[in-house]
């Protein structure tokens, strides 16, 4: 049988964003992938040394468009450790609501485009109009829908009215019934389990191997979620459930999603309701104490990682950032070995890639 290489990328209708997949295919089987890489590349790293610790935010938050509070919220926690700063309570309730927020519509945005690229039109029109909803939100409480301009260092640069935070909730709950039904097709659409169930399957052993944690690694059996094992901001102060299931496929990966979600609309009304009066912000130095620290939360596809170093100036010497794309890159080309061609749409779909992140 003859093989035959299949171009996929930079540029094609399954991926959202720049990679080059060679796909060599023996029938209908791949045999073998190269990947390929850095065609979003921005050298945000490098341009962060040029500018001010405060500077520093709106650009970090450039690095993903989808997860760019998590981002800030990374940085910012980690320059604050550093300076010594104490951020008020309420700024620290708010920082998190938005972080719980983002992943509800980072969520959202994934089962819509999974929908999409296995065929399930109904499902990418229901859940990318339900996401509608939690951007609203976020554009009320910080004025931008997609960079938010939430965080600044010492605090949150918005402070939402009783009024604001009772719409949002309304809001909310409008959400949780949509999310009801999108998660009763995941759980029982005969067509979109026999697309997602058995696809893309990583064992517990493939996720330690890799480094992947996450939704991928929840998936897979690893009970592990920073927020609540290596809790920061005001996570210790929450009540939550970790999702875990077992199957290690798409399906599973789906599932963790959708109830990823409703736990995440749950928190967001608890933080609310438990919302502290004061401050939302203090006054940060201008220049930073020599030292370094690691910085890490849970953004909605994993372990977001930065390393921060300063040497006593207004500038970062060193910003190091690790996201969760890059080890789930990885696995591809071992996780896409002898599946069919047709097939290979749902398990990159599903592996959720901020190829952004991964570039910067």
């Amino acid at each position: 049988m003859s093989r035959l290489v299949i171009p996929i990328g930079p540029q094609h209708p399954i991926l959202k964003e720049p990679i080059s997949l060679k796909v060599e295919v023996e029938g209908e089987n791949i045999t073998h992938v190269d990947l390929q890489i850095g065609f979003v590349h921005r050298g945000i790293e490098k341009l962060v040394e040029s500018l001010n610790w405060v500077q520093a935010v709106p650009l970090i938050e450039r690095i993903c468009g989808i997860c760019s509070h998590v981002h800030t919220t990374t940085y910012c926690q980690g320059v604050e450790q550093l300076a010594g700063i104490e951020v008020p309570k309420r700024a620290l309730y708010l920082r998190t609501l938005m972080c719980e927020l983002e992943r509800i519509h980072s969520h959202l945005l994934w089962l819509g485009i999974v929908g999409r690229n296995i065929g399930q039109e109904a499902m990418f029109m229901y859940a990318w109009r339900d996401r509608e909803l939690v951007m609203d939100v976020m554009e009320a409480f910080s004025g931008g829908r997609v960079s938010h301009q939430a965080n600044t260092i010492g605090g949150v640069r918005f402070d939402p009215s009783p009024a604001e935070t009772a719409a949002a909730q309304k809001l909310l709950a409008e959400l949780e019934s949509k999310v009801v039904a999108l998660r009763n097709i995941v759980e029982h659409s005969e067509s979109f389990i026999s697309r997602t169930a058995g696809m893309g399957v990583m064992n517990r052993d493939d996720i330690r191997r890799y480094g992947l944690l996450g939704p991928v690694a929840r998936a897979s059996g690893v009970d592990f979620d920073l927020r609540r094992d290596r809790p920061y901001s005001v996570y210790p102060e929450l009540d939550f459930k970790v999702i875990v299931r077992r199957e290690g496929d798409v399906w599973a990966r789906a599932m963790v999603r959708v109830e990823e979600t409703m736990q995440s609309i749950a928190i967001c009304h608890h933080i609310i309701n438990k919302l502290p009066g004061g401050a939302v912000s203090v006054k940060a130095p201008r220049r930073v104490p020599v030292g370094e620290v690691i910085s890490r939360t849970e953004a909605p596809r994993g372990e977001v990682v930065y390393y921060i170093r300063s040497e006593g100036g207004e500038h970062p010497a060193r910003v190091k950032v690790r996201t969760p794309t890059l080890p789930t890159l990885a696995s591809f080309p071992e996780l896409l070995q002898g599946v069919s061609i047709a097939d290979m749409t749902v398990i990159i779909s599903g592996a959720d890639l901020c190829i952004a992140c991964a570039d910067r």
